[in-house]
C-alpha cells in the first residue's frame, strides 16, 4: 500500500514513512492510493483483535509483527474485555457502541494505544527518536499521553486551549508527571492550537532537525484504527451482511466520522453517516448548504471536545469529493486561508455529497441536557454530552427498519458538571480516577505563537 498527499506534491510513500511524518511536506494529509474492499462474510465472527488485524493489514503492510502488536493492544488488560467496543441495545433498532473503555475513558484510546505501539516498534527498527507535537480540544491529549508515557525514544508536546476543557480532562493531562510528557496550555482556542501544529510542520527544516511527528487525526494510522469499530458495530447490530445500518457520530475534527466513510467505501453497508455538531456548526452548514466557512471565533460549549471551527480531516473527504484532484484541493485551501470560506454548492462536486451518505444536524446545550435526561429516563443509561449530541441528531434521521448505531465517544465521568445539571447527580467514575482533580498538575502557559512552541521543543 502506498500513500499520497491530498495536495499532490509529495511522492507516494509506504506506511512506515507517513506514520512518523504525520502531515505531508506540502501541507496536505496522506491518504491511501486506493481503498481496499473487504468481503464481510469471513469477518463477521471474528473477535475484535482478529478483526482489527484483518482490516489494518490492508493499510499497514510494512510493519514487522503487526499481528502481535494488534493482539497486545486490543486486549482485556487495556480495554477491559475482548469485546473492546461492546454494543448496548437501548431498544430494538437503537444502539450505543461503547468506544470509551480504554485508559482515558474516551474513544481516542482505541487508535492511540495502537499508535503508541506502532511508533515504538518502528522507531526501534530505525534506531530513531520522535518528538510528537499535537493539539487537543479535550480527549486526544490525554489519550495520546497515556499511550506514549514512558515509551522509549518518544517525547510528547501537547497543546491545549487554556481553561477550555472540563476539569476532568485538564487534570487527566496535567497530572501526568512522566519526564517525556510536556503539556503546553495555549492562551486561545483549539483552532489556535491546531494552527500552531500546522505551522511548525510547515517548517520542513525545523521538522527534520527535531524529528517532529503527529498523533492528531491527521495521522492516517488513527483513521485506519477507527475504521475497525464500524465493522464491529455493524456485525453486532445485524444478522445479515446485506442489511443496512446508519451511524450517528458527534463530530469536531471530522476524523471519527471520516473513518465511517472509509468503512463504507470498503464495502460496509452504511446507509447514512449522521454527522452531529454542537453550536460550532461549521460542518453542519457545509453538508446542508455546500459552503464551508471557518468561524472567526469558537464558542465554548458543554461538549468541549467538539469546539472546533477548522476540521482537519475534512480535507481528506474533499479530496475524494473533487475527484482526487490535488490541484483543486490546493486551490480550495488557498481560498480558505485567504477568505475563510469556499462554496461547492454550485459545482459539479455538490451532488457527490448526497451520494456519500452524509447527513447532518446540530445540538445545543439545552438539546444535550434534554437528551441526557431522556436516555436516562427511558433506559437508565447515562451518556456524556458529546454522545448526547450524536443521539439527538441521530434520532432526527432514524428510519424504520434501519438500525441506528450511536457512537458513545466518552464516559459521563469526564463531564460531571453537565451531568449534574442534567440529572442532579454525579456520574460514576472508575476508582482510579476518584481524586483526579486533587492531584498536582504540571503545565506551561504559552501565547498562541508557533515560534514559542519551536523554542520550547528545542530547549526540551
Amino acid at each position: 500500500m502506498h500513500y499520497v498527499s491530498t495536495r499532490g506534491s509529495a511522492a507516494p510513500k509506504r506506511f512506515t514513512e507517513i506514520l512518523l511524518e504525520g502531515l505531508a511536506a506540502d501541507g496536505g494529509l496522506y491518504v491511501p492510493e486506493n481503498i481496499p474492499e473487504l468481503e464481510l462474510g469471513r469477518l463477521r465472527k471474528l473477535e475484535y483483535p482478529a478483526l482489527a488485524h484483518e482490516i489494518l493489514a490492508r493499510f499497514i503492510d510494512d510493519v514487522p509483527d503487526l499481528r502481535d502488536i494488534v493482539m497486545r493492544t486490543y486486549s482485556p488488560r487495556i480495554f477491559g474485555s475482548v469485546d473492546v467496543t461492546p454494543l448496548k441495545t437501548l431498544e430494538p433498532g437503537l444502539h450505543l457502541l461503547g468506544l470509551s473503555n480504554g485508559p482515558t475513558l474516551a474513544f481516542k484510546d482505541i487508535a492511540l494505544q495502537l499508535l503508541g505501539a506502532l511508533f515504538e516498534k518502528v522507531l526501534q527498527e530505525k534506531n530513531e527518536s520522535l518528538n510528537i507535537l499535537g493539539a487537543t480540544s479535550g480527549d486526544t491529549g490525554s489519550a495520546a499521553e497515556y499511550a506514549m508515557r514512558g515509551r522509549h525514544g518518544i517525547r510528547v508536546f501537547m497543546l491545549s486551549p487554556h481553561k477550555r476543557m472540563s476539569a476532568f480532562q485538564s487534570a487527566q493531562m496535567y497530572s501526568l508527571q512522566d519526564a517525556n510528557i510536556h503539556n503546553l496550555a495555549v492562551k486561545g482556542v483549539f483552532d489556535d492550537c491546531q494552527d500552531m501544529v500546522k505551522k511548525v510542520n510547515a517548517d520542513a527544516a525545523y521538522k527534520a532537525q527535531h524529528h517532529i511527528g503527529a498523533v492528531n487525526s491527521i495521522n492516517w494510522a488513527r483513521v485506519a484504527a477507527q475504521v475497525v469499530y464500524y465493522f464491529k458495530g455493524y456485525f453486532a447490530a445485524t444478522r445479515d451482511d446485506r442489511e443496512q445500518v446508519s451511524f450517528a457520530v458527534p463530530s469536531g475534527n471530522f476524523g471519527n466520522i471520516y473513518a465511517g466513510y472509509v468503512a463504507k467505501r470498503m464495502g460496509l453497508p452504511i446507509r447514512r453517516l449522521v454527522l452531529a455538531t454542537n453550536e460550532n456548526d461549521v460542518l453542519d452548514q457545509f453538508f446542508k448548504t455546500g459552503k464551508y466557512q471557518v468561524r472567526k471565533s469558537v464558542k465554548p460549549t458543554t461538549s468541549p471536545s467538539m469546539d472546533i471551527s477548522k476540521a482537519s480531516n475534512f480535507e481528506r473527504f474533499v479530496f475524494d469529493l473533487v475527484g482526487r484532484d490535488p490541484a483543486r484541493v490546493r486551490d480550495l485551501w488557498r481560498r480558505l486561508d485567504a477568505e475563510g470560506e469556499f462554496d461547492l454548492s454550485h459545482t459539479a462536486y455538490w451532488p457527490r455529497v448526497a451520494q456519500s451518505g452524509f447527513v447532518s444536524g446540530k445540538s445545543s446545550h439545552q438539546d444535550r441536557l434534554a437528551t441526557i435526561r431522556n436516555i436516562f429516563s427511558r433506559y437508565s443509561v447515562m451518556i456524556d454530552p458529546h454522545t448526547a449530541d450524536g443521539v439527538k441528531v441521530g434520532l432526527e434521521y432514524r428510519e424504520v427498519g434501519v438500525p441506528l448505531i450511536c457512537l458513545e465517544t466518552a464516559l459521563p465521568a469526564k463531564f460531571g458538571a453537565t451531568l449534574r445539571e442534567a440529572l442532579g447527580r454525579e456520574p460514576q467514575r472508575p476508582a482510579e480516577f476518584q481524586d483526579l482533580e486533587r492531584l498536582p498538575q504540571r503545565f506551561t502557559l504559552i501565547e498562541p505563537d508557533a515560534e514559542a512552541v519551536k523554542r520550547y521543543i528545542a530547549s526540551h
